[in-house]
C-alpha cells in the first residue's frame, strides 16, 4: 500500500484528494497539512511514498517545498497539483524534482494512476500539460529513479565499475543508463551531461 500526503492550503482541494484517496485500496492517505512547515515536521518522523503539492500556498510556495523536500528525503516522490497551466511555472516545478504535474480539474483515475506511476519513477503529466511542454524545446527529460540515481553517482565522480557495484547493477546495465541519459538530455559526454542535469536540478 503506497503512503501519501497532501499539502494544500485549499480546504476544499483538500478535502475533495482526501475524499478520493480515503476510498482508494492501494492508496493510504497519512496526513493533510495546510502549509509545507507543518509538513515538513511529519517528514521529519514518517516515510511517505509521494507527496501530492500545490505550488501557490502562504510562507513557502510549493517549488521551494519541493527542493527542501527532494533533497532531505530523495525517495519520496512528489506531484504538482496545481490550476496554473503555464509552462514556465510547470518547468520550475520539474526541475525542483517533481516527478508529475497534475491540474486540479484530474479526474481520480489519472490521480491514482499517478501516484503508482511516479512512484515506479516514471514522470506524470496531465495531457494539457504534457501538450505544451512537448511542444517546448528545453521540456524536461522523463528521467527514471534509477536513472537518477546513476546520475548522482557520475556527478559524485563514481566509475562504471563503482557505481555498478553501489547499486547492485552490472557495469553493462550502468553504461546502458548512461547512454540513455546522454540520449534524454541531447548531450555527447558525461562532462556536459553533468552540466546540464545540475541546471535542471536533477542532481
Amino acid at each position: 500500500m503506497l503512503s501519501v500526503i497532501i499539502i494544500d492550503d485549499h480546504p476544499l482541494v483538500l478535502n475533495g484528494f482526501e475524499f478520493i484517496l480515503k476510498n482508494t485500496s492501494t492508496i493510504k492517505l497519512r496526513g493533510s497539512f495546510n502549509s509545507a512547515e507543518d509538513a515538513f515536521e511529519f517528514l521529519a518522523a514518517e516515510a511517505v511514498d509521494v507527496v501530492l503539492m500545490d505550488i501557490n500556498m502562504p510562507e513557502m510556495n510549493g517549488i521551494d517545498a519541493t527542493e527542501i523536500i527532494k533533497k532531505k528525503y530523495p525517495e519520496t516522490q512528489i506531484i504538482a497539483i496545481s490550476n496554473h497551466n503555464e509552462e514556465s511555472i510547470a518547468l520550475r516545478m520539474l526541475k525542483a524534482g517533481a516527478m508529475g504535474y497534475l491540474l486540479k480539474n484530474v479526474s481520480t483515475d489519472e490521480l491514482i494512476e499517478g501516484i503508482k506511476a511516479v512512484v515506479r519513477g516514471e514522470q506524470v503529466l496531465s495531457k494539457e500539460m504534457s501538450f505544451i511542454l512537448s511542444n517546448k524545446k528545453d521540456h524536461i527529460p522523463s528521467v527514471s529513479q534509477r536513472e537518477r540515481e546513476v546520475l548522482k553517482l557520475m556527478a559524485q565522480g563514481h566509475t562504471t565499475a563503482k557505481i555498478g557495484e553501489q547499486m547492485f547493477i552490472s557495469p553493462l546495465t550502468v553504461e546502458s543508463h548512461r547512454r540513455n541519459l546522454l540520449q534524454k538530455f541531447g548531450v555527447v559526454n558525461t562532462a556536459s551531461l553533468i552540466h546540464k542535469a545540475t541546471e535542471m536540478k536533477f542532481i
